[in-house]
């Protein structure tokens, strides 16, 4: 399974494929399963709201598509990722990106982002698919 960090799912659903390099798609196609923690929904739609990102439709019935028109699921959160999160060692602290680390770990598997920060915890290493900026 890949989780995608928000920033991947959103340019993966707006089929922004250009922002991440070849390898990284291919992983994320041929993939068995894709995924994206419930969190990710919260950010971006922070994001949509303050105006640091305008998703091309309302927020609802971006998700709407963006999940129920891909092979994206979405992942919940539970009990033991936010323990996985709060138990994570301490590089910052965005509970949002500490709770999609977390996530990733707890299913065993790998995570597409661009966060710089993430290379750093060491709970990552080789899980992180890293698309540089």
């Amino acid at each position: 399974m890949i989780v995608l960090d928000s920033h991947v799912w959103y340019w993966w659903v707006n089929l922004e494929h250009n922002r991440l390099p070849s390898e990284t798609i291919q992983m994320i196609e041929s993939a068995p399963r894709v995924g994206v923690s419930a969190v990710s929904c919260y950010e971006l739609a922070l994001a949509h709201y303050r105006g640091r990102l305008e998703l091309p439709l309302p927020p609802q019935d971006w998700f709407s598509r963006a999940l129920d028109g891909s092979d994206v699921e979405l992942l919940p959160l539970t009990a033991g990722i936010a323990m996985r999160a709060v138990e994570l060692t301490n590089i910052h602290r965005d509970p949002f990106d500490r709770i999609i680390i977390a996530t990733t770990i707890e299913l065993d598997a790998m995570l597409a982002s661009i966060d710089g920060h993430f290379s750093a915890y060491p709970e990552l290493a080789s899980r992180l698919i890293a698309a540089p900026r």
